[in-house]
């Protein structure tokens, strides 16, 4: 499920001073075709004898290769009674193999990879990772011993491990608002024994029901190298790749290929309307269909459809129930093509206070109205520009989840076509009015399915029952079998080139912070205002959001369906975004498209309207936002620990999305005095990685920004206290129903951010810093009672305080605070960072450097940090010797003078009636908070009526 964020776009103003801009009229955009053309993956390929398909991409930009393995295996290919097998063992094959043992990650760190992971879903299971030029036999090593020598390395002890992990992912997906959808929606869509009839991760009963031999029969059967495909995309050759893969993989031997299911677009005998309740603080609607997979050609008619409908910012839906009538809060609507079947979505969140059967109504009516007159030109040539430049920025990277390996695999795999993209590019570019409305008509005119969520105490739900408790033993270390050889050396690693930062300023002194990039042809531009949290206004909190929430409704000539309409022709990305010190407004655009960008960024920003219509409207949304907030325990606790870290300080002011009351009286003069008062020229610097040069990036920006002037005295944020020592105790926020507990661990100290902190932070690596530390090596794959653990520095300009988070299992979480407490201690303590722990962290940190910074938005945000910091323009450029300087002692001395184990404050959001008898064995005071107790109402002002 997905929603558009309401309102994240926008930025501040001056609204009254008068500009060039004024009258606002943006410049053609680029013709779709020509940024068709800027998307191109060369590629070639070949087959080893046992049937692997190798597909290779050379990108010299940076000394790094993308490994990506795709395996034909996915939930659709579970029979009854192994649902989420396919998941299951996923995590199992990063638990070593039998010439690798141990945690898969561990030599992957090692050697610097990036962006490593591995995801399963309906129709695939893939492995990836980015690893240095020099270290790419090592990653085909790793890759292939799991490929073929993994059968050795499986015992009850890891099955049980990993079991237990991926039974608390469910828990954590099932625990958040609306998290049992999904299932529903499975369920309803398509018959149980139909291949798409079950969700990936599975049921708690068949997961329990997993054997060792069955898992290890479920491997024999899919993970064959002639049911794979490899991906290398970097800089890598095609010559040395052949090589390569015939070396680690050519020996493993064929296994039975997977058999594509027979996958029928299912259609329903009669609508179906259903209800649900779930603890949530709205009501949401879904229209939901089955529909054709992404080789039909109706998939990008569906597309175009989707986006149209509810997808864009200008969309019917949105236009006109979110904007106009105002009673939806967001409204999305989603297609969604698989390798065989797919599905379309319709959702929408009614406005607290709405009658949920009105808004039903006029869903179902300006759908209907959509078919019958189909989209028009403007509309499908907008759609088809943003999807377009959207994948010209994320070709920058070579892996991950979204860079180029995925778009060859995916295409090989699911089509028998690496170079499949171009194809659905062209397909979509070619959509016409009559196709797009012809699609949408044949295939949303069946019967629907609807789901409705409605607040209320959750179904009976058997799935969340935790399991009966077994004593596991930890999984014992297996000995490498030392069949095929040590792992590879890793050879010299290239250093980082991080760009060059060039600093200059406009007309108007607004200073210009510039790197070039020249990978991709796209633009991307910050404006940062010294403002952030910190500023809001005490007293009103929230003033700040709903100001910025403003900025992309409307300016003094086009207002907001106009305004996102013009930047939907151009393809440009233009949002907000808020931290605790700065607030910034991002723009990314295809640079054919730069000059038109930058007039509806400098009109954004200069010319708001703030109509008082809209302000009204945007105050709802607001509030409905803090509604759901309340019910969501990341945005509970996120209430919470700013008053325990940053009590008396301008950071205490981060409270979610506001003072719901405070919100509530807003009126047009506080935004608009906020945002004359901080979000001006003084106030602003811009940062800009771009392929074009200096010159004429400065050029654009001075004939747009340059004779900006705000009005009135600049106002500068409140000192920053140090705020009060924290102190041992819990803090319990009572919700009901959770097969969960959030657990957050805070603890303030005298740092700041603008100190050298790569000691402390290069410390934590080995504690909470990454997966291989220790606190989620314990809970998660020692204990298996979390899915995942971490902990962290909370950097900000005057502060750095330490918190860790630890979503677990309901019955584990007295024992989860007992287990971090032993784990922090210790490592401050009797058990500090090993020198094994101190290479892993250097080795690691200074070879993933080329990796790290790939992307022209990573260079963006280091550049924004290095400002913020007080760092030097080179610092990263110069890292690799900051990181060698360190020592041993060093980091033990100053990771145990940042964190005191004594004064930790837990908040535990979780049921009470659960949890508590825990967390009274442990020894400290245990408090329950509630909302009013945080200066709440048990639920927030309901939104004034629509009007």
């Amino acid at each position: 499920m997905s929603f558009k964020s309401a309102a994240l776009v926008g930025a501040a103003v001056i609204a009254f001073i008068p500009s060039v801009h004024a009258q606002t009229k943006v410049a053609a955009a680029a013709p779709v075709a020509s940024l068709v053309s800027q998307v191109d993956i060369p590629y070639q390929t070949f087959t080893l004898a046992n049937g692997l398909r190798v597909v290779v991409h050379t990108d010299r930009k940076a000394p790094v290769v993308a490994v990506s393995v795709w395996y034909d295996v996915g939930s659709k290919h579970e029979p009854k009674g192994r649902t989420g097998f396919a998941h299951l063992f996923e995590h199992l094959m990063f638990n070593g193999s039998e010439n690798a043992p141990g945690d898969f990650f561990e030599p992957l760190k090692q050697v610097g990879a990036t962006d490593y992971n591995g995801t399963t879903y309906f129709d695939r299971t893939n492995y990836f990772e980015t690893v240095p030029t020099a270290a790419l036999e090592r990653a085909l090593f790793l890759e292939s011993d799991r490929m073929g020598y993994l059968l050795g390395a499986i015992t009850q002890g890891v099955l049980d491990e990993q079991r237990g992990v991926v039974q608390n992912e469910k828990r954590q997906g099932d625990n958040q608002p609306y998290g049992l959808l999904g299932y529903k929606i499975t369920e309803g869509l398509f018959p149980a024994t139909h291949p798409y009839g079950h969700d990936t991760i599975g049921s708690m009963a068949d997961l329990d029901a997993a054997s060792v031999q069955t898992v290890k029969d479920w491997f024999r059967d899919h993970y064959g190298p002639n049911n794979a495909v490899l991906v290398l995309a970097g800089d890598v050759d095609v010559a040395t790749a052949r090589s390569l893969a015939e070396k680690y993989f050519g020996s493993i031997k064929a296994g039975p290929k997977s058999n594509l299911p027979a996958a029928p677009v299912v259609t329903l005998p009669a609508p179906v309307n259903e209800t649900i309740r779930d603890r949530v603080a709205a009501t949401l609607i879904t229209r939901n269909w089955a529909t054709p997979g992404l080789n039909d050609p109706a998939a990008a008619s569906l597309d175009v459809a989707a986006g149209v409908l509810g997808g864009l910012a200008s969309s019917r839906l949105t236009d006109q129930l979110v904007r106009k009538e105002k009673l939806f809060t967001q409204v999305s609507a989603d297609s969604n093509a698989f390798a065989q079947i797919g599905t379309f979505s319709i959702d929408g969140l009614v406005r607290p206070g709405v009658d949920v059967a009105l808004a039903t109504k006029r869903l179902d009516e300006v759908t209907a109205q959509f078919l019958k007159d189909g989209p028009t030109a403007d509309e499908v040539s907008r759609f088809v520009t943003s999807t377009v430049a959207r994948r010209i920025r994320g070709l920058e990277s070579v892996g991950g989840f979204g860079g180029k390996a995925v778009a060859l695999a995916e295409g090989a795999l699911y089509s028998n076509d690496p170079g499949f993209y171009k194809k659905q590019l062209a397909a979509l570019a070619a959509q016409t009015p009559a196709t797009v409305k012809a699609a949408a008509n044949k295939w949303l005119t069946r019967p629907v399915l609807a789901i409705n969520v409605v607040p209320g105490d959750r179904d009976a739900y058997q799935e969340a029952q935790v399991p009966a408790a077994v004593p596991v033993a930890a999984a014992p270390e297996q000995p490498a079998k030392g069949t095929r050889g040590a792992l590879p050396a890793v050879g010299e690693i290239a250093g980082l080139s991080f760009p060059a930062v060039t600093r200059t300023r406009l007309r108007n002194g607004i200073e210009v912070v510039y790197a070039q990039r020249t990978a991709v042809p796209v633009t991307q531009a910050v404006v940062s205002f010294d403002a952030g949290y910190a500023a809001d206004v005490a007293g009103k909190l929230g003033t700040e959001q709903v100001t910025l929430d403003m900025m992309d409704e409307g300016t003094t000539t086009l207002d907001s369906n106009a305004l996102a309409q013009a930047r939907e022709r151009l393809g440009a990305s233009i949002g907000t975004g808020l931290s605790l010190d700065r607030t910034v407004l991002t723009m990314g655009v295809p640079s054919a498209n730069l000059n038109p960008a930058l007039d509806l960024l400098a009109d954004i920003a200069r010319n708001p309207a703030f109509a008082d219509a809209e302000v009204a409207r945007i105050k709802n949304q607001r509030l409905a936002e803090i509604q759901q907030e309340l019910t969501n325990p990341a945005g509970i606790a996120g209430r919470i620990v700013p008053r325990i870290v940053a009590a008396g300080t301008p950071y205490e002011k981060a409270q979610g999305g506001g003072d719901p009351a405070a919100v509530a009286a807003l009126t047009r003069a506080d935004l608009v005095a906020f945002q004359q008062a901080w979000l001006r020229p003084e106030k602003a610097k811009i940062f800009v990685v771009s392929d074009r040069p200096l010159a004429e990036v400065k050029a654009a920006l001075d004939a747009r920004f340059g004779d900006w002037r705000g009005t009135g005295a600049v106002p500068a944020k409140a000192s920053s206290a140090t705020p009060p020592a924290t102190r041992p105790r819990i803090l319990l926020f009572d919700r009901p129903g959770s097969p969960q507990s959030l657990i957050t661990g805070a603890v303030s100290n005298g740092l700041t951010g603008t100190q050298e902190l790569l000691p402390v932070q290069t410390a934590n690596d080995a504690l909470g810093g990454s997966f291989l530390g220790r606190i989620n090596m314990d809970l998660r794959e020692g204990k298996h009672w979390s899915y995942g653990v971490n902990g962290g520095f909370q950097r900000a300009e005057f502060a750095a305080p330490y918190l860790m988070r630890a979503p677990v299992q309901a019955d584990k979480t007295g024992p989860s605070i007992a287990a971090l407490q032993q784990d922090v201690k210790e490592f401050l303590t009797t058990k500090p960072m090993t020198d094994a722990e101190f290479d892993l962290a250097i080795n690691g940190a200074i070879r993933s450097s080329s990796g790290q910074f790939e992307t022209s938005g990573a260079v963006l945000s280091a550049m924004q940090q290095n400002d913020l910091y007080k760092r030097p323009d080179d610092y990263y450029a110069t890292i690799a010797q900051r990181y060698r300087a360190l020592t041993l002692p060093q980091l033990r001395t100053t990771i145990s003078q940042a964190i005191d184990p004594s004064r930790i404050t837990w908040i535990v959001v979780g049921e009470a009636t659960k949890v508590k008898p825990q967390l009274d064995t442990l020894g400290m005071p245990v408090e329950l908070v509630t909302a009013s107790s945080l200066g709440l109402p048990a639920a927030a002002p309901a939104p004034a009526p629509a009007k």
